[in-house]
């Protein structure tokens, strides 16, 4: 019994102490999780300042990077406006000069219009004191021929229209002799004051062939992965880029055509001014450039027709005016120059009594085939007819037109102000960048190349080298030989020569035999032919 007590005694005391030593590992157990658990708490603290710090870093380096992006934008978007703002400036400038033009013209105009009626009114008191008179000499001659009122005044009447007719034959003869002595100096003197009151002073606007680019991470967005953006630009403009060699940030724009390199500048520029270029940003440039110069030739043309107050005009014959401020000839802008021409015809046309708006109307479309004769086949006198008879202008105008080189005949004094205008714009110094010297070796080598041929006798180049005349010896060459020599010069020209719009080639063949009868000289023959 006292053993078995004992056992149990033992097994009790052995789960006793048993218990006691397992809840003691259990304590250090938990102790030593709790250590470890804290050891990876500091640990992932640590790790999760150090990643926030690097973050924060990044974030801050990210933002330093946009606001300098940003801040050089800025800069660029101000040195624009502020370039817009000199552009706007100026125009007020000129605005105001011409205003104040206006203003002293107006003033001038009042001055002579209260001159003439002073005029008038001392013109109605002699008119009115001469009838007095008149009737008081009749009434003395009746008195002193002891006639009646009604004859007396029949033989005044009588040897009054004798001698006005007397005095009249003698005036017409005194101003048809001075008309044909002073009729030079007239003209001169007309072409004078046209210059001096028609031509008014435009704004020059100076169209880039190029566009600066800023900075090389635009020249990067700009030319895009592999050239795609900068291809996709000229696919869509039909224009050639190309950056310069010798300055790499100065893109050039390459094309015939004018407007589409004023369309392709303007998408540039718009561009550059965006963050990002893609493919959807390129179109919708293009587009809006596109629209833009519509927008631009369409006030351009009716700033112009109002101005010079020619009356209604087709829409889109407006939009061909206003296409010639991107032409130039001779480095001289062709609206400019044909606004100059209807300035001066208006004028000529006042001093002679024509029909002024006509006069202007032609000589603002005299040119109007210089619009598009880099898109058809055809001289800018051929295009600028075809464009005038599909809007139903005035035959007065289609024959300025056609008459201004002198291809055609001329119909109407109109066509001859006209001519005269676009001469006196084309030769005025300063209006071509052509030199005396390059214009007097065109006409030169065109003589040269006809007097180069056999059978030649003379050549001269006329109409400012629109026109070459062969003078051939009609002993040499026939008709037929003078045909052939007539298409021999012309291929020359077009190999040799380069030229503006169209030249004229004509040969003259012409034979004289003469014989003398008596003392007295008398033609007996003249043969002349052309070919």
């Amino acid at each position: 019994m006292i053993a078995t007590l004992t056992i149990i005694v033992a097994v009790v005391l052995g789960l006793v102490v048993g218990g006691l030593s397992r809840r003691r590992q259990y304590q250090q157990d938990i102790a030593t999780a709790k250590q470890k658990a804290q050891a990876l708490q500091d640990a992932a603290a640590i790790d999760a300042n150090q990643r926030a710090k690097a973050y924060l870093m990044r974030a801050k380096e990210s933002v330093n990077t946009d606001r300098l992006a940003t801040e050089d934008e800025l800069t660029n978007q101000m040195a624009d406006i502020e370039a817009r703002r000199d552009r706007m400036t100026q125009r007020h400038e000129t605005l105001n000069q011409q205003e104040r033009r206006l203003n002293q013209r107006q003033a001038h105009i009042d001055d002579t219009q209260v001159e003439l009626d002073d005029s008038k009114q001392l013109l109605e008191k002699a008119r009115t004191v001469a009838d007095a008179l008149t009737d008081q000499r009749q009434i003395e001659v009746a008195k002193q021929a002891e006639l009646d009122l009604i004859t007396a005044q029949q033989m005044i009447r009588n040897q009054t229209a004798r001698e006005l007719s007397q005095e009249a034959e003698s005036t017409v003869r005194e101003l048809s002799d001075n008309a044909e002595a002073s009729a030079d100096k007239t003209a001169r003197s007309l072409i004078i004051e046209a210059i001096q009151r028609g031509p008014v002073d435009w704004p020059r606007e100076h169209f880039e062939h190029t566009v600066l680019v800023p900075t090389s991470e635009a020249k990067s967005r700009l030319i895009g992965k592999e050239g795609q953006h900068i291809r996709l630009l000229e696919s869509l403009t039909g224009t050639d880029l190309i950056f310069d060699p010798d300055q790499t940030n100065v893109l050039q724009i390459s094309t015939h055509d004018p407007i589409r390199r004023e369309t392709t500048r303007i998408a540039i520029e718009s561009l550059l001014a965006s963050r990002r270029i893609t493919a959807t940003t390129i179109e919708k440039e293009v587009l809006s450039a596109e629209n833009e110069v519509l927008k631009d030739l369409r006030q351009t043309g009716e700033r112009v027709v109002s101005a010079l107050k020619i009356g209604f005009m087709h829409p889109e014959l407006i939009k061909i005016v206003g296409r010639l401020k991107f032409r130039t000839s001779y480095g001289q802008n062709v609206l400019s120059h044909s606004v100059e021409v209807a300035q001066m015809a208006g004028v000529m046309a006042a001093e002679l009594g024509e029909d002024v708006r006509l006069a202007k109307r032609a000589g603002l479309l005299h040119d109007i085939g210089k619009a598009v004769d880099h898109e058809i086949e055809g001289t800018h006198v051929e295009l600028g007819v075809g464009i005038a008879e599909t809007y139903d202008e005035n035959p007065v105008i289609i024959n300025a037109i056609a008459s201004h080189h002198g291809d055609v005949d001329i119909t109407s004094p109109i066509s001859v102000l006209v001519a005269a205008a676009d001469s006196v714009s084309g030769a005025r110094p300063g209006a071509r960048s052509e030199s005396v010297e390059e214009y007097i070796n065109r006409l030169k080598n065109l003589e040269a190349i006809a007097n180069a041929h056999k059978g030649v006798q003379e050549s001269y180049a006329i109409q400012a080298g629109r026109e070459i005349r062969i003078v051939v010896k009609p002993q040499e060459l026939d008709d037929q030989a003078s045909v052939t020599l007539t298409n021999n010069v012309k291929d020359q020209i077009e190999k040799d020569l380069t030229y503006p719009g169209k030249i004229k080639v004509t040969t003259i063949r012409e034979l004289r035999a003469v014989e003398y009868v008596g003392d007295r000289p008398t033609k007996k023959k003249k043969k002349r032919k052309r070919a």
